[in-house]
């Protein structure tokens, strides 16, 4: 009898140790009780509850397989792995890996900063077929210090990735801005939720005259960060899209009101372009009437002003009053930025042919 209890006693101790040696094969499979688990939670992908609960059957369910498994790729240290982003997608794109029902391959567990997978490895440098290609003579430091800052919540070499693209996106802005646009949306889908990577989404959509991919970005970028900045090129998207009455909304906003110096006044020469859309050419004069209209200013904001207003006066059939401040633009105009001179020319000229006109008429009466 003391021999069957003694045995009863060994197989319970036996059953204990194996549930617990099973519990830490599981532990190590999540790669939970290290940095990993804080990474795991970062995650947005991996936060989803049904998800999670799904993966978590998997691994229960293949054992040590997924330990082998995981021993042949060399994971041993989650902090040693080359953590990739998400792959890059137009709006509306599933990322690559993301299962509807919650099943998630081994080598598609996801860890680290944001975008981050665990599977994806090799030189970052070389970007991924999707992206456009990144010059070797581009490096993160050329991103501004301060937008570098902003990007020190992700992973290492994805924070290099990402500032490597935003310094294309600017550099082409202007001469290729389709480039600068999939340089901008490379950036945004391996960072979407920071706010100045999505202010630059936005910005270069703009340029790319993509309205509604750019005022959605930048409607993102305002929930995260806050303030009224970018005001101007949200209404001016509106107009883009064919909405004025938008435009001139976001004209009257509050946080219009917020604003000062040249960025209120883009936002009334956004707002007056509105006004003249709709063919409400004398509301758009009194749109930019405000003090600003000093002809001894200079300098791009004043120059844009100056000939935004000498459109208006045009388009009011004021035309004296619109050769003025065409010439006044052109004086502002240092750099050279617009055409303001040549439309006092043309201006100017057409008055001339006028007046010729007119004395032919009297010397023949």
């Amino acid at each position: 009898m003391l021999d069957a209890d003694l045995a009863e006693d060994e197989g319970v101790d036996l059953a204990a140790s194996a549930a617990k040696d099973f519990d830490a094969d599981v532990d190590d499979d999540f790669g939970f009780g290290t940095a990993a688990a804080e990474s795991v939670t970062d995650d947005e992908s991996v936060t989803d509850a049904d998800e999670f609960e799904s993966a978590d059957k998997d691994e229960r369910k293949s054992g040590s397989e997924s330990a082998d498994l995981d021993d042949e790729s060399g994971d041993d240290d989650p902090a040693d792995a080359d953590l990739e982003s998400a792959v890059a997608r137009e709006p509306g794109d599933r990322r690559e890996g993301d299962r509807s029902n919650g099943d998630r391959r081994d080598g598609d567990r996801r860890r680290g900063g944001e975008g981050a997978r665990e599977s994806d490895r090799g030189d970052r440098r070389g970007g991924r077929p999707d992206e456009p290609p990144l010059p070797d003579d581009v490096e993160a430091s050329d991103l501004d210090g301060a937008i570098r800052r902003d990007l020190l919540s992700l992973d290492k070499n994805n924070a290099e990735s990402v500032a490597r693209h935003l310094v294309m996106a600017a550099q082409l802005l202007e001469e290729d801005p389709e480039l600068a646009l999939a340089h901008a949306r490379a950036a945004r889908q391996r960072a979407g939720r920071i706010a100045v990577v999505r202010e630059t989404a936005g910005v270069t959509a703009y340029h790319a005259g993509e309205w509604a991919e750019a005022l959605s970005e930048l409607r993102a970028a305002r929930r995260m960060s806050g303030g009224a900045g970018l005001l101007a090129v949200m209404a001016d998207c509106e107009r883009g899209l064919g909405r004025p009455e938008r435009a001139i909304e976001l004209g009257r906003s509050d946080e219009a009101r917020l604003l000062t110096g040249d960025e209120a006044a883009e936002l009334r020469i956004v707002v007056a372009g509105a006004r003249m859309d709709l063919g409400q050419y004398d509301q758009a004069v009194v749109t930019l009437q405000t003090p600003d209209l000093d002809p001894a200013r200079t300098g791009p904001a004043a120059a844009r002003l100056f000939y935004a207003y000498a459109e208006a006066l045009l388009a009011a059939d004021r035309k004296d009053e619109a050769l003025k401040w065409f010439l006044n633009a052109a004086s502002a105009d240092l750099d050279g930025d617009t055409d303001a001179e040549e439309r006092a020319e043309e201006l100017g000229d057409h008055d001339g042919d006028l007046a010729v006109t007119a004395d032919t008429d009297d010397e023949e009466q």
